[in-house]
C-alpha cells in the first residue's frame, strides 16, 4: 500500500472534488454511510485511473481544516470500514492521522480493486466526477471487463470444462441474489441471467459464460466434479489415536452452503449436552465444546483453504479428547507461521469466497473468527485453541474440558 506524501495530499485537498477525492468535516450523522459509499466507489475505479482514491475526514468542502479532533476511536471506526463486511470484496485501504495545513485530519486511502464490481450493502457504487451513483448495466459491464485483465485470485479463475448448466439457477435467483443485492436494486434490474452471473463473478462474462471456481463452489450442482477436494471429511473416532475405531464417518460435499449446513448438523449431533449433578446445589448443563468456536474454525478452514493444486479435503477429526480441523494450504500472504492468529494480522487466499460466506450469512465480519473461538472456548472452560502451521496445512486443535 502506497502512502501519499504531504505534498500529494495537499494537492488533492486543494483540487476540486473529483472522482478521486472526497472531503467530510466530521464522522457523524450519515457520514459513516457516505464514507463507505465513497470507499466502494474508489475501489471500483470506473474511470480507470489506476490510482488511489482519498477520503479526508476533518476537511471542509474548500479543503480547509474543520478543526476535528482525530482520536484513536475515530481511526478505529474508519479502519472498521475494511472488515465490517458491508463492502465486498474487501477493499484495500489504509487509515492515517496526518497533519495538513496546520491541523490534524484522518486520511483514508483506497486502492482500486482487482476484482470489481465492489458492492456496499448490495449496491455497486461508482463516482462520476464529484458525484456518487449506483452503477447501471453499462457500468457493470465495464467493471466486469476490467476484471478480466487483472491478476485474478484462484477463486475466480474460469473452469473451462464446466458449463453454464452446471450452475443452479434456483439457488442463484432464490437464495444468493436476494441476499447479495438490495431489494430496490433487484426490482429495477433488467439484466439477463448471464449478466447477473457475471456481475457476481460466477461466470467469466456474459459473452464467455464459463463458470468460475467461485460460481461452482457457491451455486454449483456438483462442485466436486471439477474441484475434487472441495468437501469436508468427517470422522468420529472412539479413542485418542487415528488408528482407534471409527464410529461415524462421512464425506460431505455439495455447494458450500449445503456442505457447511450438513457439517454443522453432524457436529451438533456429536456435541451432546452434559449434565453435572454433583459440583453445585442445582444441576449444571454444558457442552464439551462451544458450538460457536467449532463454527468459526470450520468457516475459517473452508474460506482460507487452498483449492489449487490439491485434492485434499478439509478434515474434521473428532477424538474423545479433542477435535482436529485440518485446512489444506498453509498461511497466506501477510499471514506467516510466526504471526498466525495475532490480532489484526489477516489476509485472504480466496477473497471472493469470503463474499459468498458473508452473503449467505456464515460470516458477519472479517478477521475475527480466531478471536471469537478463543473467547468462546475460555467461556466454556476449555483450553485455548492450538494452531499448527506449515507450508501445506493449518491444523487447529480444540481440546475438551478436563
Amino acid at each position: 500500500m502506497i502512502n501519499l506524501s504531504d505534498q500529494a495530499l495537499l494537492a488533492l485537498l486543494d483540487a476540486l472534488e473529483s472522482d478521486r477525492v472526497e472531503r467530510k468535516e466530521s464522522f457523524k450523522g450519515d457520514v459513516p454511510k457516505k464514507a463507505r459509499q465513497a470507499v466502494c466507489a474508489f475501489a471500483n475505479d470506473l474511470p480507470n485511473h489506476n490510482g488511489l482514491g482519498v477520503l479526508f475526514i476533518g476537511a471542509k468542502d474548500n479543503g480547509e481544516p474543520s478543526g476535528l479532533e482525530v482520536t484513536d476511536q475515530l481511526l478505529l471506526a474508519l479502519a472498521d470500514i475494511k472488515t465490517d463486511g458491508n463492502i465486498l470484496p474487501l477493499p484495500v485501504l489504509s487509515v492515517e492521522k496526518r497533519q495538513l495545513k496546520g491541523a490534524d485530519m484522518a486520511v483514508v486511502t483506497v486502492m482500486p480493486s482487482d476484482m470489481p464490481p465492489v458492492k456496499y450493502e448490495g449496491r455497486i457504487w461508482i463516482r462520476i466526477g464529484p458525484r456518487r451513483a449506483i452503477a447501471n448495466a453499462q457500468d457493470e459491464r465495464i467493471l466486469n471487463e476490467k476484471r478480466r485483465y487483472k491478476n485474478l485470485p484462484f477463486d475466480i479463475y474460469p473452469i473451462p470444462t464446466a458449463k453454464l448448466t452446471d450452475l443452479s439457477r434456483v439457488i442463484f435467483e432464490n437464495e444468493y441474489l436476494p441476499a447479495a443485492f438490495a431489494a430496490d436494486v433487484l426490482e429495477t434490474n433488467g439484466r439477463t441471467f448471464e449478466q447477473r452471473l457475471a456481475s457476481c463473478k460466477m461466470i467469466v462474462s456474459p459473452d464467455d459464460p464459463i463458470p468460475t471456481v467461485m460460481g461452482l463452489l457457491a451455486i454449483g450442482k456438483s462442485p466436486q466434479d471439477f474441484l475434487p477436494g472441495a468437501y469436508v471429511q468427517f470422522l468420529r473416532i472412539d479413542g485418542t489415536e487415528l488408528a482407534d475405531p471409527v464410529i461415524d464417518e462421512e464425506n460431505i460435499g455439495g455447494a458450500v452452503v449445503e456442505m457447511l449446513r450438513r457439517t454443522e448438523e453432524k457436529l451438533k449431533a456429536h456435541n451432546r449436552v452434559t449434565v453435572d449433578i454433583t459440583s453445585a446445589p442445582t444441576h449444571q448443563k454444558g457442552m464439551p465444546y462451544p458450538s460457536a468456536a467449532i463454527q468459526q474454525i470450520l468457516y475459517n478452514a473452508v474460506l482460507h483453504r487452498s483449492y489449487e493444486s490439491t485434492n485434499a479435503p478439509v478434515r474434521v477429526y473428532w477424538f474423545n479428547d479433542r477435535i482436529e480441523i485440518n485446512s489444506p494450504g498453509g498461511p497466506y500472504g501477510n499471514v506467516t507461521s510466526e504471526n498466525f492468529g495475532k490480532p489484526g494480522i489477516t489476509d485472504y487466499r480466496n477473497p471472493n469466497m469470503g463474499d459468498v460466506l458473508k452473503t449467505f450469512g456464515f460470516i458477519q465480519a472479517f478477521g475475527r473468527g480466531i478471536a471469537v473461538a478463543r473467547r468462546e472456548m475460555a467461556n466454556n472452560g476449555n483450553p485455548e485453541p492450538l494452531f499448527e502451521t506449515n507450508q501445506s496445512a493449518v491444523v487447529c486443535t480444540l481440546k475438551a474440558k478436563s
